[in-house]
C-alpha cells in the first residue's frame, strides 16, 4: 500500500514526466515510424505501441514508475512477510529518496532499465522469501523483464546477465557461474545487433564509433600518437582541449572536434575496430591511463566539487514534438535530489565499496534466500561498474542508478539477516571511510570546471574563470 501511494504521488508531482534530449530524439522516431540504433529501438517500439493511449511521454513515464514501485513494493512486502518489517520499511524509504525518484521520473533508457530490473527482482524475492519456487508465469515475467532491460541499454548486459546467473537456483561453484556469465554476456552482445536491426528494424548509425574514437583520443593524449588519428587531428584535440576523461562529447561536437568524427563516419565498424585494437596493443600504458582516468571520473571519486551531469533535471528540454514538463511544485524535491547527488550518497564509488562489502560478508557466511538475493544484486552492481573501465564513454550519474540502488538493497538485505562478524564489519567500515575521506579531500583541492554541459565542453582542465561561466 505504501508503494502504491508513493507511485501515485510520484505520478502526480512529476506528470507528464521529464524529457531530456534523448527522450525527444526517441519520441521523434515514434512519431516518424523510422528507427535507428543510436537509441535503443526496443524502447521506441514499446513507446509506439503505447502511443495511441496518450500521445506524449506519459505512457513510458507510467510504465517505468509503476515497474519501479512494483519491484520495491514486492521486495518490501516479502521482507515484512518474513518477519523483517523494519527492513521492508527501509526499502520503501530508499525508493522514496528524491535522488532516485527524480531520475526515475525522467523518461530515459536508464530509468526503463532500472524499473524492469527492480520488477524482476521483486518477483523473485516474493517467491523465494516465502520458501517457494517461481511459477511458470513468474519465470516468464522475469525473463521478459530482464530481456527488455538487456536491450534497452547497450551496456545493460553487464548487469542483467550476472543478475540472472546469480539468481539461478542451485549451489553452483563460483567458476561455473563466472563461466556462464562470460559465455552468456558474449552471446547477448552477439545477438543484440541482430535483434535491433533485423527484428526491430532499426537503421545502423555510427554510434559504434564513439567508443573507439574516445579511446583513440585518450591514447593520443597520453602517448602523443595512436597510429590512427592524423597529426592535424591530434593537434586539433590538443589545441581545443577535446580530450576529457569526463566524456567523449567534444570529439563529436561540431563546434569542437566534430571534424574527426565526420571523417570516420563512413569507415566500416570492423575497419575502425581493428585500428582501435592495434592502437591499444601499441600503447597499452597510455590506454590504461586513459581508462583509469575515465573510470575515476564516472565513479565520481577523486574529482572536483563541481562535477556536472549528476542532478536530475526539474523541467523538460524545449521541444517541438509536444512533450510537456512537470509543474513547479516538484522543484523543491529536485533541489533535494541535487543535494543528495553531490553528497557521498551520489558517488558511485561509495556504492562499489558497499557492494564489495556485501559480497565479502555473504561469501563468508551461511547461505539463505535473503543472502542469495543480496549476493546477486551486489555481483550485478559490481559487474556493471567494472564494465565502465572498458566500455564507458561518459560520466553521467544516471548510468549508475542500477548499481547504486542494487548495492543499497543488497546492504539492507544483509543487515536484515542479523549481526556481521565484528572484524569483517570493521574492515568494511574502514574501507568505506577511507574512500569517502579521499573523495572529500579531492573535492576541496582540485580545480572545479564551470557548471553545465556546454561549459564542460570548453573546459581545459584548469580552474574555472568567470568569463567561462555559462549564462543563467
Amino acid at each position: 500500500m505504501a508503494a502504491a501511494v508513493l507511485l501515485l504521488l510520484q505520478l502526480a508531482l512529476w506528470w507528464p514526466g521529464v524529457a531530456m534530449v534523448d527522450t525527444i530524439g526517441q519520441y521523434a522516431q515514434v512519431l516518424s515510424g523510422s528507427y535507428d540504433d543510436w537509441h535503443p529501438p526496443i524502447m521506441a517500439k514499446l513507446w509506439a505501441v503505447l502511443h495511441p493511449l496518450r500521445p506524449s511521454a506519459v505512457p513510458m513515464f507510467v510504465v517505468q514508475a509503476a515497474a519501479y514501485w512494483f519491484g520495491l513494493g514486492l521486495i518490501a512486502s516479502a521482507l515484512a512477510r518474513a518477519g523483517r518489517v523494519r527492513a521492508g520499511w527501509v526499502v520503501i524509504a530508499l525508493g522514496a529518496l528524491p535522488l532516485f525518484v527524480a531520475w526515475q521520473s525522467v523518461v530515459l533508457k536508464d530509468a526503463q532499465m532500472l524499473g524492469a530490473m527492480l520488477a524482476a527482482v521483486g518477483i523473485v524475492a516474493w517467491a523465494r522469501f516465502g520458501g517457494r519456487r517461481l511459477s511458470t508465469p513468474a519465470l516468464i515475467a522475469v525473463a521478459v523483464l530482464l530481456g527488455y532491460a538487456a536491450l534497452v541499454r547497450t551496456n545493460a548486459v553487464f548487469a542483467v546477465v550476472p543478475l540472472g546467473v546469480m539468481l539461478a537456483p542451485g549451489r553452483w561453484r563460483w567458476a561455473y557461474r563466472a563461466g556462464a556469465i562470460a559465455v552468456l554476456t558474449l552471446a547477448v552482445l552477439a545477438v543484440s545487433p541482430v535483434i535491433n536491426h533485423r527484428l526491430l528494424g532499426a537503421q545502423p548509425t555510427s554510434v559504434s564509433h564513439t567508443l573507439p574514437l574516445f579511446d583513440l583520443a585518450g591514447i593520443a593524449h597520453f602517448s602523443g600518437d595512436d597510429g590512427v588519428l592524423r597529426p592535424d587531428e591530434r593537434a586539433m584535440i590538443a589545441e581545443k582541449h577535446c580530450y576529457q576523461p569526463f566524456f567523449w562529447d567534444p570529439i563529436g561536437s561540431p563546434t569542437r572536434c566534430g571534424a574527426i568524427s565526420e571523417r570516420f563516419q563512413d569507415v566500416p565498424a570492423g575497419t575502425l575496430d581493428i585500428a582501435w585494437a592495434g592502437a591499444i596493443v601499441r600503447h597499452p600504458l597510455a590506454y590504461a591511463r586513459h581508462r583509469i582516468a575515465h573510470l575515476n571520473a564516472t565513479t565520481r571519486w577523486l574529482v572536483p566539487a563541481v562535477w556536472t551531469s549528476a542532478a536530475p533535471p526539474s523541467v523538460s528540454e524545449r521541444n517541438t514534438v509536444g512533450l510537456g514538463t512537470p509543474a513547479k511544485a516538484v522543484w523543491p524535491l529536485v533541489a533535494a535530489a541535487g543535494w543528495l547527488a553531490v553528497s557521498p550518497l551520489g558517488w558511485p564509488i561509495m556504492w562499489i565499496v558497499v557492494a564489495a562489502a556485501v559480497v565479502a560478508i555473504v561469501v563468508g557466511g551461511a547461505r539463505t534466500p535473503v543472502r542469495d538475493l543480496a549476493l546477486a544484486l551486489a555481483v550485478s552492481a559490481l559487474a556493471l561498474e567494472a564494465s565502465f573501465a572498458v566500455v564507458s564513454i561518459a560520466s553521467d550519474l544516471r548510468y549508475h542508478l542500477w548499481p547504486m540502488l542494487a548495492a543499497a538493497l543488497a546492504a539492507i538485505l544483509v543487515a536484515s539477516e542479523g549481526r556481521v562478524p565484528r572484524r569483517l564489519a570493521l574492515g568494511c567500515a574502514l574501507a568505506l571511510t577511507l574512500v569517502i575521506a579521499a573523495g572529500f579531500i579531492a573535492r576541496t583541492t582540485l580545480p572545479s570546471p564551470p557548471p553545465g554541459y556546454l561549459a564542460m565542453l570548453e573546459w581545459d582542465g584548469q580552474a574555472a574563470t568567470p568569463a567561462r561561466q555559462p549564462a543563467p
